[in-house]
């Protein structure tokens, strides 16, 4: 059953007006990711993924990561919009946050925008930012969206939203 989408406030936009099938859109909000004090990533070159009840997903350039923090993981997996994703550990000091970050070597066309882009989970790492604003990662720890105050939910993720 879809639930009832939150009010929209001034300045929000509603994630159930979000198209399904997923797409992607290049985005020049300021996008910023630290750990343990380490910058890992800096970029007003983006591409967000949008998705109906879902917040966005954010894949950022390689170009705008910190060289030599991501380590190559066996994880795979399969989006049936975007195609095959590999997946990524994170190296900092002697710290290794497993399985962290995925990307897209070979999207399907729709998605080419963002080959090779990373995206990360936002929930192990201190902090990962839109514009400045402290995100709070997609319930469920699957699903990689970074909510933002911005957005009206509610989010897939949170109990009972599996069917939705």
């Amino acid at each position: 059953m879809r639930p009832r989408p939150d009010p929209v406030a001034s300045g929000q936009e509603s994630v159930w007006r979000y198209p399904r099938p997923a797409i992607a859109e290049p985005s020049d909000r300021h996008i910023r990711i630290e750990h343990h004090g380490v910058l890992v990533a800096d970029t007003h070159a983006a591409v967000r993924t949008l998705e109906t009840s879902h917040p966005p997903t954010w894949y950022l350039p390689p170009v705008d990561l910190t060289p030599g923090l991501l380590r190559r993981s066996e994880r795979q997996s399969f989006c049936e919009w975007k195609g095959h994703a590999v997946y990524w550990h994170l190296m900092i000091g002697g710290e290794l946050l497993r399985d962290v970050a995925w990307s897209y070597p070979d999207p399907t066309p729709g998605f080419a925008v963002m080959r090779d882009h990373v995206a990360f989970y936002a929930g192990p790492l201190d902090h990962c930012t839109v514009d400045g604003e402290q995100v709070r990662p997609q319930p469920a720890g699957f699903y990689g969206g970074w909510i933002t105050s911005d957005l009206a939910g509610p989010f897939k993720g949170a109990p009972g939203s599996m069917a939705w």
